[in-house]
């Protein structure tokens, strides 16, 4: 389960991989759930049903879903996860699902934790040509006590027990899961598939496309 990634901070990286301009208020580079980062869904006016301006629209929101009946945005530090076998029947979700509120959250990279020496080494993963890659992921709008609207999201993920790659992480006795990494040219597809359509998509991205390295980090 991924609880950890680096946002797509550069603006130009955004543009030439997503076609967004970034949000007017900048992320975290490296995101926890509960951290403010960049997500990409269909423009409100096109929910709306305006069909005119751009086809999709990069805005901030929290990593980690915040559901309407949430009493507070702590929420977020369990829910940034969603399983697809399970995303259209847990209450923290199904409501998203159910409106198409699809995302795609861009990334450099995601972190998963090495555990075949025996303690967990953390890993970036990424993809193998350098380009950023677009998670598929969920969204909703919760309204705080005040009034204010706080926007969150959720990554999708899937059965990775027999992908080469992914497999190889967390603990030998957990089930092996990854997120959904979109193909590029698949980006808008995504975002305006009709529900019966969205199984097409949820499908583990190939191994030989991703890298895998320990962490430099501190």
């Amino acid at each position: 389960m991924c609880a950890h990634y680096e946002s797509v901070d550069a603006p130009e990286r955004l543009q030439l991989g997503f076609d967004v301009a970034p949000p007017a208020e900048r992320g975290k580079a490296h995101v926890w759930p509960g951290y403010l980062s960049t997500f990409i869904r269909h423009p409100k006016e096109q929910d709306g049903g305006d069909d005119g301006g751009p086809a999709r629209e990069a805005v901030l929101g929290s990593f980690g879903m915040i559901p309407h009946w949430a009493k507070d945005p702590t929420v977020a530090r369990h829910t940034y996860n969603a399983r697809t076998e399970t995303v259209a029947e847990k209450p923290t979700f199904r409501d998203a699902w159910r409106l198409g509120r699809r995302c795609i959250i861009p990334a450099e990279a995601f972190y998963e934790p090495d555990w075949r020496s025996g303690k967990a080494v953390a890993t970036r993963i990424a993809r193998a040509d350098g380009k950023p890659m677009g998670i598929a992921g969920i969204w909703t709008g919760w309204k705080s006590p005040t009034g204010d609207i706080m926007r969150s999201f959720s990554m999708l993920t899937i059965n990775a027990d027999a992908h080469s790659l992914m497999r190889q992480f967390h603990k030998p006795s957990d089930e092996k899961r990854m997120v959904v990494i979109l193909p590029s040219d698949r980006y808008q597809a995504w975002l305006d598939a009709p529900q019966a359509a969205c199984s097409e998509f949820l499908l583990p991205y190939p191994a030989d496309a991703m890298t895998a390295a320990p962490s430099t980090r501190p």
